[in-house]
C-alpha cells in the first residue's frame, strides 16, 4: 500500500510542468513554440531566459530527486518498492496529465532520480555517459538513450541491486518513445570520426 501511495506521489511530482509554467509566468510566452517544441527546461532557454533555464533545469531535476528522498526518510522504502517510484517520476514528466500526456524525455528529472538513488555518483556518471555519446556524435537524443546504455552498463558491471536497472531501463524505454522519430535515421557523426573513418 504505501509503494502504491508514494507511486502516485512521485507521478504527480514529475508531472508538474515547471518548465512551461516558468516559461509562462516570466517569459511570457509558450516555450513549446521554440525548438523541437518539447515542454523542457532546453526550450526555455531558446526562448531566451537564461535565469529561467537554471531555475527550470533545478525543479525539474528535484521533482525526481525529493519524492524518493521522502520516501525512503519516511516510509524506508528500498529494492523494487522504490524503483517503482522511481520509474514513476519520469513517466509522470513524460506523460503529464497537465498537458494532456504530452510531456518530455524527462533527461533533467532522470538526473534528479539518480541523485536520490546514488547520491552525486548517479549523474556523475550518467552525465559522462551522455558527454562521451556527444564526443562521438550531436544529436541530443542519441546522446541521452546512448549516455543511459552506458550507465547501464555501469550499473550491472559495479553490481548494483538488479532494481535499479530495472529504473534505467524504464527511464531509457520512455525515451525512446517520447522521440521514437529520432532513431529512424542514423546519428550524425561528429567530424573528426568521419574523417577518421575515410583514412
Amino acid at each position: 500500500m504505501l509503494c502504491l501511495i508514494w507511486t502516485v506521489i512521485a507521478f504527480l511530482s514529475g508531472s508538474m510542468p515547471f518548465s512551461v509554467w516558468i516559461g509562462r509566468l516570466f517569459l511570457h510566452t509558450d516555450i513549446r513554440n521554440y525548438g523541437d517544441g518539447a515542454p523542457g527546461a532546453t526550450n526555455v532557454a531558446r526562448a531566451g531566459g537564461r535565469i529561467s533555464y537554471i531555475i527550470s533545469v533545478l525543479l525539474d531535476a528535484f521533482k525526481g530527486t525529493v519524492p524518493i528522498w521522502l520516501a525512503q526518510l519516511i516510509s524506508g522504502l528500498n529494492g523494487w518498492e522504490l524503483a517503482v517510484v522511481a520509474a514513476a517520476t519520469v513517466a509522470g514528466h513524460a506523460f503529464t496529465p497537465f498537458l494532456k500526456g504530452k510531456g518530455g524525455m524527462g533527461v533533467a528529472t532522470t538526473f534528479g532520480v539518480w541523485l536520490g538513488l546514488l547520491g552525486w555518483l548517479g549523474p556523475i556518471v550518467l552525465a559522462i555517459g551522455i558527454g562521451f555519446m556527444f564526443f562521438l556524435q550531436k544529436n541530443w537524443v542519441w546522446a541521452s538513450v546512448g549516455g543511459m546504455v552506458i550507465f547501464l552498463l555501469f550499473l550491472l558491471l559495479a553490481q548494483f541491486p538488479v532494481s535499479l536497472a530495472g529504473v534505467n531501463l524504464s527511464q531509457t524505454s520512455i525515451m525512446v518513445i517520447k522521440r521514437f522519430d529520432y532513431f529512424k535515421s542514423w546519428p550524425d557523426l561528429q567530424p573528426w570520426l568521419i574523417k577518421r573513418g575515410k583514412k
